[in-house]
């Protein structure tokens, strides 16, 4: 059942995929698990709301709370950035807000520029990581001596068992919406992921200075061409413009992450924890502008589109970005009011300061 599906990844693949902090274990899979169901919850009453103001037909009650679960990858990918440096009631608020955002923002996209539904909740990753980076530029950066911002074997471990769960159903999150040229997607996602995990490793190894595999290259990378191809899955004639697409964007995943962290990411004072912006956000955009080329290649022949073609699909994807990176810059204002008391650079990347620790206590 492609619900179960979805609803596998984004509790076991994205709540394991963001445990490779070595003491916030508890905090990245438990955290993960609330704020999906709360946000779920809130998805469909949202959904409801509009079937009500705008006077739409209700969706099928499997299908409604689907595309909840779908719209819920926005939430964790955006908790990815500012991972170990928000308490409970940060990410709640944070949750709450984007979704009501993302609902608006598909809103737009499908009432005025008439974009369809299955590629408007596409866009799910694009918003999801410019709305990270919007709230995490409001946090303090760690420390780079700190201990705690760092891995361990064990704990890449689990979060290669999150990034093998992505990779096993990303296919089906691929198309779970569509009605038509479901086949189709589910191969061009696949073969995309094949090619962008046999180029991770392999630009893990050109790169490495010491001709070994990174564990962080492998984590980031091998997911980038099912981001890619979800925009245009559907309309993928030929199986190797997916894997052209899966090796581009493993490309940027990996050499993006040297340039952004290295370079980028300091001057305009934003700590990516877990490099959601080359995961996610660049191999986005480099999908959403092949689905406009995909587009122009399907229908040349017919000039008076073109320009049609051409901006209403540019226009959906920078009005995504430039509402995610609004409403995330607003969010992260917010969240960081004395109210919600912020955590101290001291106690990022903790555990012990939400969570019990019996064998830590004293007399054990």
């Amino acid at each position: 059942m492609a619900f179960q599906d979805v609803n596998h990844m984004v509790i076991f693949g994205f709540g394991f995929l963001l445990t490779f902090l070595k003491r916030y274990g508890f905090s990245s899979t438990g955290f993960n698990l609330l704020i999906i169901v709360l946000g779920v919850q809130c998805s469909v009453l949202i959904e409801d709301l509009l079937v009500l103001l705008l006077q739409r037909d209700y969706e099928d009650g499997l299908k409604r709370i689907t595309k909840a679960a779908v719209s819920m990858t926005a939430v964790v990918i955006s908790t990815g950035a500012v991972l170990g440096k928000t308490n409970p009631v940060q990410l709640i608020l944070m949750a709450v807000v984007e979704i009501i955002a993302f609902h608006m923002s598909r809103l737009i996209n499908t009432t005025f520029l008439q974009v369809l539904d299955n590629i408007s909740m596409m866009h799910v990753h694009l918003f999801g990581a410019y709305f990270g980076l919007a709230v995490s530029s409001h946090f303090s950066e760690p420390s780079p001596r700190t201990e705690k911002n760092a891995s361990t074997p064990k704990s890449d471990l689990l979060s290669m068992l999150g990034t093998l769960f992505l990779w096993v159903f990303w296919p089906s999150f691929n198309s779970v919406l569509l009605v038509e040229d479901k086949t189709k997607a589910i191969y061009n996602t696949y073969f995309a992921l094949a090619v962008s995990a046999v180029t991770a490793f392999v630009l893990s190894l050109l790169t490495a200075k010491d001709g070994k595999f990174r564990m962080t290259d492998i984590h980031s990378a091998v997911l980038a061409g099912g981001v890619t191809v979800g925009h245009a899955a559907h309309i993928i004639e030929y199986p190797w413009i997916a894997m052209i697409l899966g090796l581009l964007a493993s490309g940027i995943a990996v050499l993006g992450s040297y340039c952004l962290q290295r370079c980028l990411h300091p001057a305009l004072k934003i700590h990516d924890t877990s490099g959601i912006h080359f995961t996610f956000g660049l191999p986005g955009v480099l999908g959403a502008l092949a689905q406009v080329v995909l587009l122009v290649l399907k229908d040349w022949t017919n000039s008076p589109r073109l320009d049609y073609l051409v901006m209403i699909p540019i226009g959906a994807f920078c009005l995504t970005i430039s509402v995610a990176l609004i409403t995330g810059f607003i969010t992260g204002l917010i969240v960081n009011l004395k109210l919600f008391k912020t955590i101290p650079v001291s106690k990022y990347f903790e555990d012990q300061f939400y969570w019990e620790f019996p064998h830590l206590a004293v007399g054990f």
